[in-house]
């Protein structure tokens, strides 16, 4: 069982930066992938990053890559997304999650993880 909490939402910008973190409860944080999505308003949720359980693998959704990083610190039990270049297509609630990939390093969706946060809003002003 893993409990995550997302935090560093906020209001941001055109061209701005923001970095999310999402705190794991549990031992075993560091052998789960975990992942970003993002659900903006009357949209479904969508993939944003994932990472591998050691951080050595990462992955991104075309919309993102070059501007978002996604790392982790499993001393910690935090996983991050550090945001760059914000735009107003960015705003969305953001959520982390987790899980145990049976067959690959991490998943890109939805149904790949069964462990989700509440979320964090980000909204990305003109």
């Amino acid at each position: 069982q893993v409990q995550l909490v997302e935090s560093g939402g906020g209001l941001v910008q055109a061209g701005g930066s923001l970095r999310l973190s999402c705190a794991a409860s549990g031992r075993t944080f560091g052998t789960y992938a975990m992942a970003w999505f993002r659900q903006a308003p009357g949209k479904g949720r969508e993939f944003v990053a994932a990472i591998n359980w050691s951080g050595g693998s990462t992955h991104y959704a075309d919309s993102v890559k070059g501007r978002f990083t996604i790392s982790r610190d499993n001393a910690k039990n935090t996983v991050y997304l550090q945001m760059n270049s914000l735009n107003s297509e960015d705003t969305a609630v953001y959520y982390c999650a987790a899980d145990i990939p049976p067959y690959s390093e991490y998943g890109v969706h939805e149904g790949d993880y069964e462990y989700w946060g509440q979320g964090t809003q980000v909204t990305v002003s003109a």
